[in-house]
């Protein structure tokens, strides 16, 4: 009598990762659409040139690790690196910052500790950190919307010649904390930085974001726990700490949550499934942490926004955040914290 044929049950099907990295790029279309329209093509510039020079910097480190350089290529990781570093980048940034940053994000972000699932930071917030304290001044030049035109911002970008003073701005975060004679109420009406609820144009591009993540959110590639946990913590935070319309104002919750880089932190940073917590409340726990040290960094830090800072520096904490929320073991009454000599 012959035995039956028993096969392990292969799943077949696209590479999952790929899929991802592709939901993860059409959900940032809104922001790129949004940025596009307010600050012309010095964000699809941005883009390019983020996106060739990761490609370039991940080839070259995975030859010389002697690895498939196509076969994790094509897993679009490393494209969205770029993608998520670029539009953090201000519109219109020199080539040779978009260069530091890309390579700081990919070498030492990624690469360096063995690649895609093993690198403890997230790499585009490295990447931005590196040239945020290299070169405070370049990466503080945001144009105004609707200033810029092309032949202006290939010489910026080139190296050519700079933006007229009168086609730059500071942010509003910035405005806010290095106001010290009017009122926040004046600043809202004299100052060209502040929009209707946030930054002048940067709101519009927040609730660009916040699109994106929730579409991304339906799509299930995470649960809602560390975005959540984030935009709450900044929100209370803001709110216990308002202390009204005066010069010494810290700014309203509504204006922190659409101001700086609050929504794109909240869902596609933090949501980082490497970089992160891996259980939900571990996930809510550092989202929570996040958003309290943005908050801390805006009001009382030396920086106007710290999204990537807060991140960071959670990213340190994520290790000990698992091993205090891991899931209980299936069979045991409590999570098990390790073992005995002899067990």
């Amino acid at each position: 009598m012959a035995l039956p044929r028993i096969t392990s049950p292969h799943a077949k099907g696209k590479n999952r990762t790929q899929q991802v990295m592709l939901q993860v790029l059409l959900a940032t279309v809104p922001a790129i659409i949004a940025l596009t329209w307010l600050f012309g093509i010095g964000t699809l510039i941005n883009l390019l040139l983020a996106s060739i020079f990761a490609l370039g910097f991940e080839a070259a480190i995975l030859r010389l690790r002697k690895r498939p350089a196509l076969f994790f290529l094509k897993d679009y990781s490393v494209i969205v690196t770029a993608v998520l570093l670029a539009l953090a980048l201000p519109p219109y940034s020199p080539w040779w910052l978009t260069l530091v940053a890309t390579g700081f994000a990919v070498v030492f972000g990624k690469q360096l500790y063995g690649g895609l699932g093993q690198n403890p930071f997230n790499p585009a917030m490295l990447g931005y950190v590196v040239v945020l304290i290299s070169f405070p001044v370049e990466m503080t030049s945001w144009p105004a919307p609707h200033s810029v035109g092309m032949s202006e911002g290939l010489q910026q970008i080139l190296g050519i010649a700079a933006l007229p003073d009168g086609w730059a701005q500071a942010t509003a975060l910035d405005v806010l904390k290095t106001n010290k004679s009017l009122t926040v109420d004046e600043l809202w009406t004299q100052n060209p930085a502040f929009g209707h609820f946030g930054g002048n144009a940067v709101e519009i591009v927040n609730l660009a974001f916040l699109l994106g993540g929730l579409y991304l959110l339906h799509k299930r590639l995470f649960t809602w726990h560390a975005p959540v946990g984030m935009l709450a913590a900044l929100a209370v935070m803001s709110l216990l700490f308002w202390n009204g319309s005066g010069s010494d104002s810290n700014g309203s919750p509504l204006f922190h949550l659409l101001t700086g880089a609050t929504m794109l932190g909240a869902f596609f940073i933090v949501t980082d499934p490497v970089s992160g917590a891996t259980s939900n409340l571990g996930r809510l726990i550092f989202g929570i942490g996040v958003g309290v040290l943005v908050y801390v960094i805006r009001a009382w830090g030396g920086y106007p926004d710290g999204v990537a800072f807060a991140v960071l520096l959670m990213n340190l904490c994520a290790p000990t955040i698992d091993y205090y929320t891991r899931p209980r073991s299936y069979g045991h009454s409590k999570p098990t914290r390790g073992f005995k000599l002899g067990d």
